[in-house]
């Protein structure tokens, strides 16, 4: 059965798109438990910590287990648990009319944005690359942005329990030379991290403020993993273009307001996204426009 989905570009096609459309259902709960769970981690280190100094015996957090596989999704507004046919991607939403079929409170369209967006993008990956090792890494790396730019625009964070597997991910793949060689890749995380390091320092030096966040750094690092140093240049100028194009387009068109900050982690993951599927072809046409053989 696997051969024959493998065999056939259609039903590979679809294959992936359903297993796109599933992936970006729980990506939906990524995004929304992990800020959670690291807040609970947050609070009961710091309890920890307070009961340390105060000489009392620390007692653990009594609240019922939060992560990823429990408790039950439920809609937030009744606490109805959502049952198997409510949560099909997109098409319990269309069937609910986007709303909770116990109180008919609104669920929010991002939930199936968010499941069709991967799945589009899931496609993609399988109709560039094939029935390939690289489309397996490519959609781990794909799945992986997504939840980090959702956290991001949510939090503006990053978290280490996304950004540093990644990292690993993207070294383990590149073991096997799936993207690029390994030594480009360990040189690619390395350059990642240190780059932006030394931006932000600089930035922090001269203006006393913040430019960016340290998970951005591990973001890019993760990129470098993924696909090698030579692509570093790339997506920094890939993102910078994304970014002013974004941020132009909310305030001119949305009338965002240009002292509120945009995180930059959403800004590399598109642009590590696209470097990672069409950089070969953007540099390439580079050379050619600017007559550079």
């Amino acid at each position: 059965m696997f051969d024959s989905i493998i065999q056939n570009p259609l039903t590979l096609a679809a294959s992936v798109l359903i297993l796109g459309l599933l992936v970006g259902s729980f990506l939906n709960v990524v995004a929304y438990r992990i800020p959670i769970m690291m807040r609970r981690e947050i609070e009961e280190d710091y309890a920890a910590l307070q009961a340390e100094q105060s000489g009392t015996e620390f007692e653990h957090d009594s609240k019922p287990a939060f992560n990823l596989a429990v408790p039950a999704s439920a809609c937030p507004h009744c606490q109805h648990k959502i049952k198997a046919w409510q949560n099909i991607p997109v098409v319990s939403w269309l069937l609910l009319k986007g709303k909770c079929a116990n109180c008919a409170a609104p669920i929010s369209k991002r939930y199936p944005i968010v499941e069709m967006t991967t799945g589009i993008l899931s496609l993609v990956v399988v109709l560039m690359l094939g029935p390939t090792l690289q489309t397996v890494g490519m959609l781990v790396f794909t799945w992986f942005l997504i939840a980090l730019t959702l956290i991001d625009l949510d939090e503006y964070l990053l978290p280490d329990k996304l950004t540093l597997p990644l990292i690993w991910i993207g070294l383990a793949f590149n073991s096997f030379a799936v993207f690029t060689s390994l030594e480009n890749a360990v040189y690619g995380a390395i350059a990642g991290y240190l780059s932006l390091w030394s931006v932000y320092w600089l930035f922090k030096l001269l203006t006393g403020k913040e430019g960016m966040g340290f998970g951005d750094f591990k973001l890019l690092a993760a990129i470098g993993a993924f696909l090698g140093w030579e692509a570093l240049p790339l997506v920094v100028l890939l993102s910078s273009a994304v970014g002013a194009i974004i941020g132009i387009t909310l305030i001119a068109a949305l009338g965002r307001d240009k002292n509120i900050p945009i995180p930059f982690g959403p800004y590399l993951a598109i642009a590590g996204w696209i470097a990672a599927l069409w950089g070969d072809r953007i540099v390439q046409a580079y050379f050619q426009f600017a007559g550079i053989h």
